[in-house]
C-alpha cells in the first residue's frame, strides 16, 4: 500500500516536469515547416474557433503546436491524462478532464467552456482513445456542431523518429533535430444541427482528407 502511494505521487509530481522538460528540449532542435490553407490562416487572424484533426499515433509531435494554435483538448482522468494534462499546460495549452467512460459530458462542457471565454481551439484525435486506428469517430463531428467550428484535417512527415510499434495507435516520436512538416486541409465547414454526426459519409471524408494530408507532407518533405 506504501509503496503504491509513493509511486502515485511520483507519477503525479516528480515525472510531468521530467517529462516536460525533456519534451521541451528535444522539440527545440526539431526543425519545423506548416503548411497552411487561407481559410486556416483566416481563422486564426480573426480569432474564429477551429478544429484541428489528427490521426492518434501523431500526437506526440502535433504537441509541438500546442502554443501556437492556442490548443484546447480533453485529457481522460486517469494518471496518463494527469501527466498529459500538466505537460500541455506547460506547454501553452488547456485542457478539460474526463473519458468515455467517466466524466465525458463534463470535459466536454469544460472543452466548450475554454474555447468560448478563452478564444482556444481544439485538436482531436479522431481515432481515439482505443482505435481502430485511423477509424474516424462520431466525436470531432458532434464537437464541431457545438463549437460551431470547421475542422481541418492534419497529416505530418518525420525523416528520423522513434517508433513503438507495440502500441495500437503506432505512436512515434521524432528524434533530436528531424525535420517535420505539417500539412493541413480544409475539410468541413462547421456542421449544422440537421447533419448527423454518425453519419458514415463524413468519417469516410475525413479520413480521406487525414490520409491526403499525411501523403502530401511526404512530397513535401522529400
Amino acid at each position: 500500500m506504501i509503496r503504491e502511494f509513493f509511486a502515485r505521487l511520483s507519477y503525479r509530481f516528480l515525472l510531468p516536469p521530467l517529462v516536460w522538460f525533456l519534451y521541451r528540449s528535444l522539440s527545440l532542435t526539431w526543425r519545423i515547416s506548416i503548411s497552411e490553407t487561407e481559410l486556416m490562416q483566416t481563422c486564426q487572424r480573426q480569432k474564429t474557433p477551429m478544429i484541428l484533426a489528427h490521426f492518434h499515433g501523431d500526437e506526440l509531435a502535433f504537441i509541438s503546436l500546442v502554443r501556437r494554435y492556442r490548443i484546447a483538448t480533453i485529457a481522460s482522468t486517469s494518471l496518463d491524462g494527469d501527466l498529459m494534462s500538466r505537460v500541455i499546460h506547460w506547454l501553452g495549452g488547456k485542457t478539460s478532464r474526463g473519458s468515455s467512460t467517466r466524466g465525458a459530458v463534463g470535459a466536454l462542457k469544460g472543452l466548450l467552456r475554454l474555447v468560448k471565454n478563452e478564444n482556444r481551439n481544439s485538436s482531436f484525435a479522431v481515432d481515439g482513445p482505443k482505435g481502430p486506428i485511423y477509424k474516424v469517430k462520431p466525436g470531432v463531428f458532434e464537437l464541431s456542431r457545438l463549437m460551431q467550428a470547421p475542422i481541418f484535417a492534419g497529416g505530418l512527415a518525420c525523416d528520423r523518429s522513434w517508433n513503438f510499434p507495440r502500441s495500437w495507435n503506432k505512436t512515434f516520436l521524432p528524434k533530436p533535430f528531424a525535420r517535420i512538416h505539417f500539412e493541413w486541409q480544409d475539410c468541413f465547414q462547421a456542421l449544422s444541427k440537421e447533419e448527423d454526426p454518425r453519419d458514415p459519409a463524413l468519417a469516410a471524408q475525413l479520413e480521406a482528407a487525414l490520409h491526403y494530408s499525411r501523403g502530401l507532407a511526404d512530397k513535401k518533405l522529400l
